[in-house]
């Protein structure tokens, strides 16, 4: 019995002892719970204090539940009373435009769990509305689940001011700055297409210039040329060598007047320049009638020139002046369709003048120099012509070992007839002997006035015989001459003449001068109207054995 007792009372103890092992844990839960339960209170109410003394509105929601707990500063700022915005109350102060994207905004965000932010209007105490920047952030345990959202509404309607004041600001300085770089797009296109005109008028220029330049050193040369020239053919070989240089785009030709100004003749022409006909009259050229450059454009017929064909190219004609007077004009033709130019008319109104100036000089010489070797009475050559050229031939005649000629001719009785009929009237016996004697000879021999009635034909190539035939002609047809003065003849007029060869009278222009001089004396001695050789027939016999075969005259 007291054995029994004994493991009843052991039972008891291990009863008491787990109950003791199995409720002490529980308790002690419970008393955690308790402290947990506290300390989450008290941490709500630090939480809650702390977010009454923030500047923003905060807030916290339950999934489903919508918004648990709102500061007070939502009630300041919007005037709604807390406890309206709780759940879902809060859409009533939300702007009606941005309430569909608040909305979607939430839903997205509870339904994701991922934070979110945005910004809409919420109404204010005073009835207006004003910009809000709304985060929501999820809150979760230890094991990642969500438990409740938390959040805060910021004002920002004077930042959104300021933003959008700047961004005006930006919008407005974009917008100037686009302005402005269009008008220095538009500058910099003009100062470009400026500039490639510029480019081109400079490019443009200094062709031209090169040109000109190009063409004052061709005329430079040419006057050069010119000053040298001894007669008009060189003045018009070197005009159709250098016109296609200075004027390479024309056509060109010379045309003169001749002696009796009656006629313009073509004197030289270049670049296969093409007119109707070789001879015109004057009148034909406007540049001559009105003495200035004369310009007719293609098939322009208001003054057209009668001297050149009416093409599809213009032409100008330009008066050659020589001393003041008009000798001729220079003529161009164009070969490209178009108009010439102010430059090309001022260089070849220079070319003209430079052509002109030539033309006076080489006029001017002829004269000084005929008046210097021509009688002016029978415009035969005179005593010095007489000299130079008898020096020459006579050098020719000895270095080629051929004959020479020399006829010393004086007119019968002339002082008489001088005394008989007056000066006038042996004047026109000269004038008519010294015409007589030029078409008796031929083109290659030389007629002179030696002084007075005294004349002196000297016969290149002719021997003792053809010099001895020439002058037997002479006098013969001479006899047959009518000479009239005043519609009177004048009676019969003779010649005496004397003839002397190189080399047997001699060698030098003094020698032939004097033999043929003495034969002339002898002639007139023996009658007159006659012919004689040098005094002797030795003489004659060394003439014939010297004379150059084949050299005699036409009979």
């Amino acid at each position: 019995m007291a054995l029994r007792e004994t493991h009843t009372y052991e039972a008891l103890v291990l009863v008491a002892i787990s109950l003791a092992v199995v409720i002490g844990p529980v308790v002690k839960l419970l008393a955690m719970r308790r402290a947990l339960a506290q300390s989450l209170l008290e941490g709500e109410a630090h939480f809650r204090k702390l977010a009454d003394a923030l500047p923003e509105m905060v807030w916290t929601a339950v999934s489903g539940r919508g918004i648990d707990y709102m500061n007070q500063r939502w009630c300041e700022l919007t005037g709604q009373p807390v406890e309206q915005a709780l759940g879902f109350g809060w859409k009533e102060v939300i702007h009606p435009d941005d309430l569909a994207v608040a909305l979607q905004s939430w839903e997205k965000s509870r339904q994701s769990g991922i934070a979110s932010e945005m910004e809409y209007r919420l109404r204010s105490r005073d009835g207006g509305y004003r910009w809000h920047l709304v985060r929501a952030r999820v809150m979760r345990d230890s094991s990642g689940a969500m438990i409740k959202w938390i959040g805060t509404n910021t004002d920002i309607e004077d930042r959104r001011h300021t933003q959008q004041g700047l961004e005006d600001q930006i919008k407005q300085h974009t917008a100037d700055l686009m302005e402005a770089n269009a008008r220095l797009e538009t500058e910099m296109r003009q100062r470009a297409l400026a500039q490639q005109e510029l480019n081109q008028q400079n490019e443009r220029m200094l062709k031209e210039l090169t040109r000109r330049s190009r063409r004052a050193t061709l005329l430079a040369k040419m006057a050069e040329l010119l000053q040298s020239c001894a007669d008009l053919k060189d003045v018009f070989s070197i005009v159709a060598g250098m016109a296609p240089k200075v004027f390479p785009e024309f056509r060109g030709t010379i045309l003169l007047l001749n002696s009796s100004r009656k006629m313009l003749e073509m004197a030289v022409q270049w670049s296969d320049c093409q007119l109707p006909a070789p001879v015109f009259d004057p009148q034909d050229c406007w540049a001559l009638r009105t003495g200035h450059v004369h310009v007719v454009p293609a098939g322009d017929l208001t003054a057209p020139c009668a001297h050149t064909h009416a093409g599809k190219y213009a032409y100008f004609c330009v008066p050659l002046l020589s001393q003041g007077e008009a000798v001729g004009i220079l003529h161009f033709q164009l070969s490209q369709p178009r108009e010439p130019v102010e430059s090309e008319l001022s260089f070849s109104s220079t070319f003209a003048e430079q052509i002109g100036l030539s033309i006076a000089n080489i006029r001017l010489r002829e004269a000084l120099r005929n008046q210097s070797i021509r009688d002016p009475l029978t415009t035969l050559y005179n005593r010095r012509y007489l000299e130079e050229t008898m020096e020459r031939e006579t050098r020719r005649a000895v270095r080629a070992e051929h004959g020479l000629g020399v006829l010393v001719l004086d007119l019968d009785h002339f002082k008489t007839f001088n005394d008989t009929y007056g000066h006038e009237a042996g004047d026109a016996v000269l004038r008519e002997f010294a015409s007589f004697l030029s078409r008796s000879v031929r083109a290659e021999d030389i007629v002179c006035r030696y002084g007075g009635e005294e004349f002196v034909v000297v016969l290149p190539m002719a021997d003792i015989d053809a010099s001895q035939a020439r002058a037997e002609r002479i006098c013969a047809k001479l006899r047959e001459l009518p000479v009239l003065h005043r519609g009177r003849s004048v009676g019969k007029v003779t010649v005496s003449v004397g003839v002397a060869v190189l080399p047997a009278n001699g060698t030098s222009p003094k020698e032939l001068l004097e033999a043929a001089d003495a034969a002339l004396y002898r002639a007139k001695r023996e009658g007159r109207d006659r012919v004689m050789l040098v005094e002797g027939p030795a003489s004659v016999a060394v003439a014939r054995e010297a004379g150059a075969p084949g050299a005699t005259f036409a009979k």
